[in-house]
């Protein structure tokens, strides 16, 4: 195939009928797959399947036969056994429940299914191209479309609107006019319904009904040429029409200062001449009256009812009934040609209308409602429904200015919480950084370490200080002895040497002494208990300006005795004394080393 040729025909095919180069390929690949189910003269239930790869320019082709066992076979036409599907296979391929492919080639097809392709791709075409058509036009009901005239006679008019045929009969057209082929003309799509075969034969394309002769075709006129009511201005509230004769056209405005029937007549009747000049080429133009719409129906009524003018109503709205009273000599008038302005009124108000002459109300003794009391009541009405609007009105207003309020009132909750809450961080940021100063100046952590050191670690002069302070004592003295022995011993050895002087150090307390200053202390703890003593208030002139460095003992100051008493005495040493106690007890001590001074 030449790929080529094949691309190009699909899309000049796709650009005429105006369809996507997907249903083309569909409708072709569901065409070879019908004519090739035929030719295959086993029935329409064949599985057939095709598909066209383009780019290839290939026509894949084949018939699937379902393998099933030999015992199961039913119709040999659409399934095949495992022994017959492996026919003529090296190895087993196919298995129970397998679709067995049976392919075949576009040569391979006879001239007749050549031609059944054809007739089958002509009709899948034309299927695709009312679904097309259907999918467009389906979403423009209610709207003016133009065309052009391809034929026109007696009966119908036929027109070509995009790719669309359309016909119209001489019911669909404005009165006697006419139509020539080529003639522009303006229709109103009504309906669009699906294509439906036809006494068994296909459908022609998508059922399209338009319109001259409708309601609709003379509002969408009316929208053309007036833009108040393009606009919204002017409202069209109810139309009724006779096609070719007259139509009544009742209208109101949305602005006060609009009237809605001068806006659709013109100065001078220019707008309503232009939309009756497009109502039918024939001799008897159509007739249009602008009627003002009123809420009041009786009002409404004897607007309608123009160019008969009603000198009195009688209104039934419970049985859509009404009588209206007209001068002698005017019913022709008011009933109109044909009937036509009776019917139209019907069909403007909805009402059953009856015209009575003035002597037959008299001679029947029928009384009627003036005209004036109907206007009286419609502006009453009015009136009533203003105070509505005014009253909904201040109603709504009060509505969104309470609404607004309470939103500035929760927009004004808002902004203060937030300015509390901002407040409120900066406050705590204050202190923290306060907090943080002031741990800086004292040098005090912020978050108090845990103990992480074991007593046990720690050095026996911080456990217990007198004991450490006797121990040492005890190895000055040992250090001494040793010291003396040595010279000793080399002074034995040695020659003679002049002796070295020592110097006598002299004590004014003896042992006996100092061993009744401890009794007497360990008496005054036992029968005084340890308390808790403020300090006393040191005055500036008793505090000390100059450092005081502390003395640092050269040299025992106890004998062996001494320190051995002290020893046994250390033990019962109760550690409790306050500050003033221990000055007290060891004044003596204090006075001693004062005489060494």
């Amino acid at each position: 195939m030449d790929v080529k040729a094949f691309v190009d025909a699909v899309t000049e095919i796709a650009d005429v009928k105006g369809l996507s180069r997907e249903a083309i390929i569909g409708a072709l690949e569901e065409a070879i797959q019908r004519a090739y189910t035929r030719s295959l003269g086993g029935g329409d239930d064949a599985i057939v399947t095709c598909h066209i790869d383009e780019e290839k320019g290939k026509i894949e082709l084949a018939q699937i036969k379902k393998v099933v066992e030999e015992d199961d076979i039913e119709d040999d036409y659409l399934q095949i056994s495992p022994e017959e599907a492996n026919k003529g296979l090296k190895k087993a391929k196919y298995k129970v429940g397998d679709d067995f492919v049976i392919p075949a080639t576009a040569e391979e097809l006879t001239k007749a299914t050549a031609m059944a392709v054809k007739n089958n791709f002509r009709q899948r075409l034309a299927e695709a191209e009312r679904q097309s058509l259907y999918e467009t036009y389906k979403n423009h009901i209610g709207e003016m479309l133009s065309g052009i005239v391809e034929k026109a006679d007696e009966r119908s008019v036929t027109i070509r609107i995009d790719r669309a045929t359309i016909e119209l009969t001489k019911k669909e057209l404005i009165g006697d006019e006419y139509f020539r082929v080529g003639d522009p003309i303006k229709v109103y799509i009504q309906e669009v319904k699906t294509a439906e075969p036809i006494d068994g034969k296909p459908a022609r394309g998508p059922q399209i009904e338009a319109t001259r002769s409708s309601e609709g075709f003379l509002k969408r006129l009316f929208e053309e040429e007036i833009h108040e009511i393009y606009d919204g201005t002017v409202v069209i509230k109810a139309i009724a029409r006779h096609a070719g004769f007259r139509s009544k056209v009742a209208v109101t405005s949305a602005n006060e200062d609009v009237d809605p029937t001068g806006a659709c007549i013109g100065q001078g009747g220019a707008r309503i001449q232009r939309i009756v000049g497009q109502l039918g080429n024939g001799k008897n133009k159509e007739k249009i009256d602008i009627i003002r719409y009123n809420e009041n129906p009786g009002v409404f009524l004897i607007e309608a009812v123009r160019p008969a003018v009603a000198l009195g109503l009688n209104l039934y709205p419970e049985e859509k009934r009404a009588e209206v009273l007209i001068e002698d000599g005017t019913s022709s008038l008011a009933i109109g040609r044909f009937k036509t302005n009776l019917v139209l009124a019907q069909r403007l108000t909805g009402y059953n209308i009856e015209f009575i002459e003035r002597s037959v109300a008299e001679s029947k003794g029928m009384s009627f409602v003036s005209i004036e009391e109907w206007r009286a009541r419609a502006e009453e009405d009015r009136r009533a429904r203003e105070r509505e609007v005014l009253i909904r009105r201040q109603q709504e207003e009060l509505a969104r200015r309470e609404e607004e309020a309470r939103r500035l009132a929760e927009e004004e909750a808002r902004k203060q919480a937030e300015e509390e809450a901002r407040l409120a961080r900066l406050a705590e940021e204050e202190r923290k950084a306060q907090i943080e100063k002031a741990q800086s100046i004292l040098g005090t952590p912020s978050v108090k370490p845990k103990a992480s050191v074991d007593p046990s670690a720690f050095p026996s002069e911080a456990i217990n200080p007198a004991a450490a302070a006797l121990a040492a004592i005890a190895a000055a003295e040992e250090q001494r002895k040793a010291r003396e022995a040595a010279a000793a011993a080399q002074a034995e050895t040695a020659e003679p040497q002049e002796e070295p002087s020592f110097s006598e150090v002299k004590t004014t307390t003896t042992l006996s002494d100092l061993e009744k200053e401890l009794e007497s202390s360990k008496e005054r703890k036992a029968k005084t208990p340890t308390k808790a003593k403020r300090p006393r208030k040191i005055s500036e002139e008793e505090v000390a300006h100059e450092p005081v460095k502390p003395a640092v003992p050269q040299m025992p100051v106890y004998t062996e005795e001494e320190l051995s008493q002290m020893a046994l005495e250390e033990e019962d040493v109760d550690y409790g004394p306050t500050d003033e106690e221990i000055e007290e007890e060891y004044a003596e001590y204090d006075d001693y080393y004062d005489d060494e001074k």
